[in-house]
């Protein structure tokens, strides 16, 4: 083989070998946040990365490719369960944006696109000006909330640094963060592929869930 040819054939054998390494991590990764309920992407792809003794960075998978992972780990291992899950979850979530419809809610994270499981909470945005109206309402209600904040990237120049609650009902956990009342019109950008989020109203998850429940009456039929 000539030098070119061993020059060529060493750069694939590398690229297979990273490709194989990032597939590892992004199954691993997955495994870590379905059994173990990390939620945040880079912890579960440092622990991963540490399990498996893996130091290049050329291997670490982007977050999509651990969300699609999580997905292929929940079809094969969970299954049955992690679907109860998601749909007790949806159904609250329903409420939960009748709830708060002064706030024009939505829903948002892996309650949305499917990757809940048993120890995902339900995660909404509300719009308000008013930075005492959220926790006005939730004491109005009688709802204790924990006050916290959660920082969200409103487009690739800026990030905000949202108010937020988390409260229990139902047996389940919500988060809440709270936008300007102009944020509904544009969903901050996603932590996973950094394009605006997927969000939901009211309307769009009711749709949603009676898509899913046509969809289960067919497999059952």
């Amino acid at each position: 083989m000539s030098g070119t040819g061993q020059h060529v054939h060493a750069h694939l054998h590398a690229q297979t070998r990273t490709r194989e390494r990032r597939q590892r991590l992004a199954a691993e990764a997955a495994r870590l946040m379905a059994e173990g309920g990390i939620r945040d992407f880079q912890q579960a792809k440092r622990k991963a990365a540490q399990r498996l003794g893996i130091r290049d960075d050329a291997s670490l998978p982007r977050n999509r490719e651990i969300e699609d992972a999580l997905r292929e780990y929940q079809r094969l291992f969970v299954g049955a369960s992690q679907q109860a899950e998601l749909r007790r979850r949806r159904d609250a979530a329903l409420r939960a944006l009748a709830f708060f419809q002064p706030f024009e809610p939505r829903l948002v994270g892996c309650v949305l696109d499917g990757t809940a499981d048993a120890h995902s909470p339900i995660t909404l945005h509300l719009h308000s000006d008013d930075p005492d109206a959220v926790p006005r309402w939730l004491d109005e209600h009688g709802i204790p909330a924990q006050s916290r904040s959660h920082r969200l990237r409103l487009d690739h120049k800026r990030d905000y640094e949202a108010p937020a609650w988390r409260f229990a009902a139902e047996g389940l956990s919500f988060d809440v963060s709270v936008l300007p009342a102009d944020g509904v019109r544009q969903a901050p950008l996603s932590g996973v592929d950094a394009r605006p989020m997927p969000r939901a109203s009211l309307a769009q998850l009711r749709a949603l869930l009676a898509e899913d429940e046509i969809a289960r009456d067919h497999a059952g039929g």
